[in-house]
């Protein structure tokens, strides 16, 4: 095996400069851990026309893979939730599965977890192992517990865990439940995205502990909330920035299957947009839009003759929202019980009357009944998500 030692120190000197590496005990653990470990048996690296080329530990150049182990990006590590990169030696088409987030992303995260010497973390995703080996480093192996959804990844993960010399607690099974058994924690951090914050999460935590967690569904329209727990079970805090993981298996979004403009024949009105519904392709309107419409995903679309086009749906709700372009403007066309863009474009208006907050400025309060999120002095920009 290849010595990493000098690409560890500059990975932590990146991550220094970067903003997000900040305290001596992960940049010690940053520079300890070898992220190759985590990459067996190999990568998936993106090339043009959507394909994906295999590199694995074992057939690549020491010094290409050191150069890809340490490289400032995710590396996708599973496609369609079995291949592995061994399993191939040509060009591939698939959905990445599981992945070893950006450092950047990884180190950016365990430092705004807060933690202290003797805290216990529950983590929910292990994915490679890369940041659980991190806390456990900096945390000790016992006080970290971390939960993965897929068998298969999980196996990979503790063998890489054990390689590194950390027999910490790793389980397999569904991570929005938690894991009662090691309860209560300390901090609860996840690498996935959920569309809620679990309530099985706080209350495994500790009062006065904290959960990290991405919230939302929608690629680059997702928040990272911090949330502290209070005495009476209930959790506050705020949208610390954005933030874009892979969505927890169990709430997986299933793509609208089938011919679209039959899904949308029979409209209940058609009228002008105040606002250009492109807008939820930018990362806060599309925060908004799901704070404002909790159920529905944006689609896009080609027609024959070329023209994009745009659609909210809401199955559960057995709602739509269709949109066309004339060129000067948008029409839009609702059906269902739900007039989802009515919502949208109303959180949108009131939002650019408020100023176009950042997402930071996103406020949130958990019970066990609801979540209630809001953005402060603006009573317009408030959501109230009922648990059932």
């Amino acid at each position: 095996m290849t010595d990493t030692a000098s690409e560890r120190r500059a990975l932590a000197d990146r991550l220094e400069k970067a903003g997000v590496l900040s305290t001596p005990q992960w940049r010690a653990a940053v520079e300890a851990v070898p992220r190759e470990l985590f990459l067996n048996p190999g990568v998936f690296l993106p090339v043009d026309g959507g394909r994906w080329r295999p590199v694995t530990a074992v057939g690549a150049d020491p010094a290409e893979w050191a150069e890809i182990a340490y490289s400032d990006r995710s590396l996708t590590t599973q496609l369609d939730g079995h291949l592995t990169a061994d399993q191939v030696a040509d060009l591939v088409t698939g959905v990445p599965t599981s992945s070893s987030t950006t450092p950047v992303t990884v180190v950016g995260m365990i430092e705004s977890l807060e933690v202290e010497d003797g805290h216990q973390v529950l983590e929910i995703g292990t994915g490679t192992g890369y940041s659980s080996a991190l806390m456990c480093h900096r945390l000790g192996e016992d006080n970290v517990t971390t939960v993965e959804v897929d068998p298969d990844v999980a196996a990979r993960a503790d063998a890489a865990l054990e390689t590194a010399g950390f027999s910490t607690w790793t389980v397999t099974g569904d991570g929005l439940l938690g894991h009662p058994r090691r309860a209560p924690y300390d901090r609860v951090i996840a690498t996935c995205a959920v569309r809620r914050i679990p309530h099985t999460w706080i209350r495994q935590t500790k009062t006065g502990g904290i959960i990290l967690t991405t919230i939302g569904s929608w690629p680059y329209g997702t928040g990272l909330a911090k949330v502290t727990v209070g005495e009476d079970g209930t959790a506050e805090g705020r949208i610390i920035g954005r933030s874009s993981f892979m969505q927890a298996r169990a709430q997986a979004v299933v793509p609208p299957a089938g011919d679209l403009s039959a899904r949308t024949a029979y409209p209940d009105s058609e009228r002008a947009t105040k606002v250009a519904p492109v807008m939820l392709q930018e990362w806060m309107p599309a925060f908004l839009a799901q704070l404002a419409a909790p159920g529905a995903h944006l689609v896009r679309a080609s027609t024959r003759e070329g023209p994009e086009l745009l659609y909210l749906f809401d199955p559960e709700r057995e709602s739509f929202a269709q949109f066309t372009s004339d060129g000067d403007g948008w029409t839009v066309r609702q059906g269902g019980p739900v007039a989802l863009w009515d919502d949208i474009e109303q959180a949108l208006t009131a939002w650019q009357d408020t100023g176009s907050p950042d997402i930071t400025a996103v406020r949130l309060q958990i019970d066990n009944k609801a979540h209630t999120y809001g953005i402060e002095g603006s009573p317009s920009l408030r959501w109230h998500h009922r648990l059932a």
